[in-house]
């Protein structure tokens, strides 16, 4: 398979905004840390024509960004992104339809004031992908296609359940006809037996197009369902990416085998029960990483040399990349 999204040493810092709030603080003598915040650094990842690639990691780990320089929705601070050579933002702006977006509130990405079918075919209709005297049409084959009634596309967002909004996010991307798909924790605000039906949806869609996707998630069971390869990402980098089926089975960074830990598991036998190890410690602030190993704080394996020297992502002999000194 040959890659369709290509991202090269991608970095992203956000500025803080001044606040009223600051300004009087500041006028009261108090300090306000103004500081730029360090999202993404140095990220080099591709996507390949027709995979699913699932991005895992916990919450403020920088997955959210990462996506939304992949779609185009952010520019990059430093690096670049490319879709099949070409960039999908320019001078600030995305200026491609090929990567669509569904994001974690389907209330929220939903316009209220508009019909469900007019929701699905505005942008197609906008982009000249149909003519405006198919609009009615068209929504309803792709409501229809996404496991809902033709007749919702008269109905507003909030007649809807929160499943059903997750439906109609999906079938309004898929419209467009995009090449790439990014998923940003598409089901994380659903109760488990909806999140199944939907990533059920996804799979019968991604076998159906030939979809290529970045699935972002803090599940690792989420992403186990859905991904060929997952990259782990902590603090704003990548530390371990690989097919889905070795490191599930055999992780390598000390930060994944705790992530795997740490979900819970129904022990049988003798000692039954739910049984799981939280990860020790907290995310350190992307306002002041650690030195070195950015994981050196909260791992069991953690070296003088860990603390001292960021370990670099190298390629192991079964193909996995790693950033450990350890692995």
């Amino acid at each position: 398979m040959t890659d369709i999204l290509v991202v090269e040493k991608v970095s992203r810092r956000f500025s803080p905004r001044i606040t009223l709030g600051d300004r009087i603080a500041g006028l009261l003598g108090a300090t306000v840390d103004r500081r730029p915040v360090q999202a993404v650094t140095d990220v080099s990842i591709s996507v390949r024509r027709g995979e699913t690639l699932g991005l895992v990691g916990e919450s403020g780990c920088g997955k959210s960004t990462l996506g939304r320089m992949l779609a185009g929705i952010l520019a990059p601070s430093e690096g670049r992104v490319t879709l099949a050579g070409e960039p999908p933002m320019r001078h600030g702006h995305k200026v491609t339809t090929r990567i669509q977006t569904v994001f974690q509130d389907p209330f929220g990405s939903l316009n209220p004031r508009l019909r469900i079918g007019a929701t699905i075919a505005e942008g197609p209709v906008t982009h000249g992908l149909i003519p405006r005297a198919e609009a009615g049409r068209f929504a309803g084959e792709w409501l229809a296609r996404v496991g809902l009634d033709p007749a919702f596309a008269q109905r507003f967002p909030h007649q809807f359940s929160g499943g059903q909004r997750q439906r109609v996010a999906i079938a309004r991307a898929l419209a467009m006809r995009p090449e790439v798909l990014v998923c940003d924790e598409p089901v994380a605000s659903l109760d488990v037996s909806i999140q199944a039906q939907i990533l059920n949806l996804f799979l019968d869609l991604r076998r159906e197009l030939g979809l290529t996707s970045l699935f972002i998630s803090h599940d690792l069971a989420v992403v186990r369902h859905v991904s060929d390869r997952v990259a782990v990402m902590y603090l704003g980098r990548i530390v371990e990416m690989g097919a889905a089926a070795t490191i599930y089975a055999m992780p390598r960074h000390p930060y994944t085998r705790a992530l795997l830990d740490s979900v819970p598991k129904l022990a049988l036998g003798g000692n039954v029960g739910v049984t799981f190890k939280p990860i020790q410690g907290e995310l350190p602030s992307p306002l002041s990483p650690p030195a070195g190993c950015a994981f050196h704080p909260r791992c069991p394996k953690a070296s003088d040399l860990c603390r001292q020297e960021r370990p670099a992502l190298l390629p192991q002999a079964d193909g996995t990349l790693v950033a450990c000194h350890h692995a």
